[in-house]
Parts: C-alpha cells; structure tokens; sequence
C-alpha cells in the first residue's frame, strides 16, 4: 500500500517564507517581510541625503566607509543583513566588504531602492510627504 492509501487526510505541506538569496530580489525581500518574517536588518549605505529623502521602510543608514566597523559593533555575525547603494555594483561591494569581515549572511538587494519600489516595497523619507 502507498503512504496516501495510508493516510488519506495528510494535512498539506506548511508554507515556509522565502529563504535569502544571494544576492536578493526585491520582490523576494518583500515577500519575506510580507510573510511577517522581520528578523533581519536592512542598510542602506547611499550617502545620508539621498537616505533622507526616501528609502526602504525600517532601513538604517550607515556610510560604507564606516559599514564594516559599525556593523561590528551593532550586530552579531549570524544576523542576515541585506543591504542596498546606488549601482548594484556598489551594493554587491558593501555585501562583500561584510562577508570578509565574517558576516555570512549577508545579500546585496538587486536594483536597489528603484526595484523596491517597483514592487510596490514599503518606503518612507521627506518626498513620501511631498
């Protein structure tokens, strides 16, 4: 006899949030947020008036001249962390520059803040009131 002959009513299999990726789609990283999953933390290392003016909800601010070095100080080396710049080549850069420091998860967010808001990701800033 098959296990489904066996047990007829099988409950489905249970819904599991996005796992990272590295790097990360936006719409992944929705998805993951969307799914109520905030155990992770999201930095933007754009310089600070481009961060003031709009970023990705909940998103902290840190220089990438500094990231390494405060990221040290803040966070343990298991924390996932995703982080985003200007070019996807400046953010796979800060992704990098994190995981030699020892972070291993870490994931650059694919098109930045722009693919964010393509997916319709949450945002906050000075022009979200304009």
């Amino acid at each position: 006899m098959s296990n489904a002959q066996n047990n007829p009513q099988q409950p489905p299999p249970t819904p599991t949030p996005p796992s990272m990726q590295k790097p990360m789609s936006a719409k992944a990283l929705n998805d993951r947020l969307n799914w109520g999953e905030p155990a992770f933390t999201i930095i933007d290392v754009r310089d600070r008036s481009a961060f003031n003016q709009y970023r990705i909800m909940g998103a902290i601010p840190i220089p990438r001249d500094e990231l390494v070095e405060q990221v040290q100080n803040r966070f343990d080396p298991r924390r996932e962390i995703y982080v985003y710049a200007d070019e996807d080549g400046e953010t796979e850069n800060a992704a990098a520059k994190l995981r030699e420091a020892g972070f291993e998860e870490v994931a650059g967010i694919q098109g930045g803040l722009k693919a964010w808001k393509a997916v319709d990701g949450p945002t906050e800033g000075t022009k979200e009131r304009a």
